[in-house]
């Protein structure tokens, strides 16, 4: 399996949503975001692209869905992760961006995490998946505050052992 990120914001007890959307505010999150992922492959499932409600510019989209009719003029679209990053081969750095259900996934997949980390809780529907984290390496580790008040830290990991 080649190269796979996974980008995800997510607050202290692991909510990434609620009601299909970012429990949250944090504009600076979004920049970055546009920042990583301009340029490449994001692969999403279904729900997350239906609570987006558009094709992001500038990305090529990449839907995981069981429904075998499912279309989206301008997206890519097929029926697993492994597919998914399979159509991502002439990519560099492809990445995963949610929701639930495809992350757990991805964490056995993955080489490297993006993780903002919202330094409160909020209720949610929506999980990021427990991380073993002897699996990874911390390699950068930033501080925020933003214009919204909330703290947070941007977070990036490599994996350093395959998982079995």
């Amino acid at each position: 399996m080649r190269h796979l990120s996974i980008i995800v914001a997510t607050s202290n007890n692991d909510v990434i949503g609620v009601n299909n959307a970012l429990p949250w505010h944090l504009p600076e999150d979004l920049k970055r975001f546009r920042a990583l992922t301009t340029g490449h492959h994001i692969i999403m499932g279904r729900k997350t692209y239906e609570s987006l409600g558009r094709l992001l510019p500038n990305r090529t989209t990449v839907i995981v869905t069981r429904n075998k009719d499912y279309k989206i003029d301008g997206a890519l679209v097929t029926d697993s992760l492994e597919a998914a990053v399979a159509l991502c081969k002439e990519d560099a750095e492809p990445f995963l961006i949610g929701g639930a259900e495809l992350y757990q996934h991805g964490l056995k997949l993955a080489t490297r995490l993006y993780i903002t980390r919202v330094h409160a809780d909020f209720a949610g529907d929506a999980f990021f998946p427990t991380v073993d984290y002897k699996l990874w390496q911390l390699i950068e580790k930033r501080d925020h505050t933003s214009v919204s008040g909330l703290e947070y830290s941007d977070l990036i990991y490599e994996k350093i052992h395959e998982h079995k």
